[in-house]
């Protein structure tokens, strides 16, 4: 198990102030870039943050994306790739206004300052009955893979409740949908939903998940497998009380965790570790 250090501080003390919710990516130098979420106690989800790093632990900021560009309430967890051809990809979630709906945009640049100033296109509009956000992409064989969180917008008051669901592409741009991957579990840990945050080239996933809705921001990490054409749950039990766990094959081997920690002052901060295989994300906390 690696040793866990801060990547980024929480922007404040007290609740409401975070920094997580990242999405990592080997630069194809040895070094890593990084995305992450920045969230005020007065302002859900300010910004975006971009940030290069040599050693994944280091991190320098080298583009913000403001909800205010995107014309959102509120900017969640994105997804970053590097493509085959060295470009730079960043899926953007967006909370529309006055709404539980949330969409997804994406962003393209020769390079990750350069998505500060990108063009933008919407890519997961999402629908008057279903929000979508919390995306986890990948591009793998010739073909692009995205794990999406669902949030049913039928019953006010209820928005919190979330499922996974997969979609596929040839061009990262227009999608194919594959239905519900991954759901809660009646009576158990994550019963009011289940949200994807990581997927290894072999199928194992990381995910959040809650028992109750009064758990909303404070999930929990679990585990899962691939299971025929859904994923399924490993264990009875969380093996974290971090969320966002994103794990990051490294190009020299191992991997790098990154997960957003809570604070006893009701803050977060983003949280990275070293481990030489994906059995030690249990040591996430």
């Amino acid at each position: 198990m690696g040793q866990s250090v801060i990547a980024a501080a929480a922007p404040g003390p007290g609740p409401g102030n975070w920094s997580g919710a990242s999405s990592a990516a080997p630069d194809g130098e040895g070094g890593l870039v990084i995305a992450y979420r920045v969230r005020l106690a007065d302002e859900r989800g300010s910004t975006l943050a971009v940030a290069r790093s040599d050693d994944g632990e280091r991190l320098s900021v080298v583009a913000t994306l403001s909800k205010r560009r995107f014309g959102a309430e509120s900017l969640e967890r994105p997804a970053l790739v590097r493509t085959e051809s060295g470009r730079w990809r960043l899926y953007v979630c967006c909370a529309t206004p006055g709404s539980k709906h949330w969409w997804i945009e994406l962003l393209e640049a020769s390079d990750p300052v350069g998505l500060e100033s990108a063009e933008t296109r919407v890519v997961f509009p999402g629908d008057e009955a279903t929000g979508v956000k919390d995306p986890v992409v990948r591009y793998r064989r010739g073909r692009w893979h995205a794990w999406i969180c669902r949030h049913p917008l039928d019953e006010p008051g209820e928005e919190d409740r979330m499922t996974t669901a997969y979609a596929t592409s040839d061009d990262g741009v227009e999608w194919r949908w594959h239905g519900t991957v991954l759901a809660g579990r009646p009576n158990a840990w994550d019963a009011r939903g289940a949200r994807v945050t990581s997927v290894l080239a072999d199928g194992r996933a990381s995910y959040d998940g809650r028992a109750r809705k009064e758990e909303n921001f404070a999930e929990r990490t679990g585990l899962a497998r691939p299971a025929k054409d859904k994923l399924a749950a490993v264990g009875r039990a969380p093996v974290s009380d971090a969320r966002y766990l994103d794990v990051v094959p490294l190009e020299g081997g191992g991997y790098r965790l990154y997960y957003e920690a809570p604070l006893p002052d009701g803050s977060h901060e983003l949280r990275t570790e070293h481990v030489a295989g994906v059995s030690s994300a249990r040591g996430a906390r």
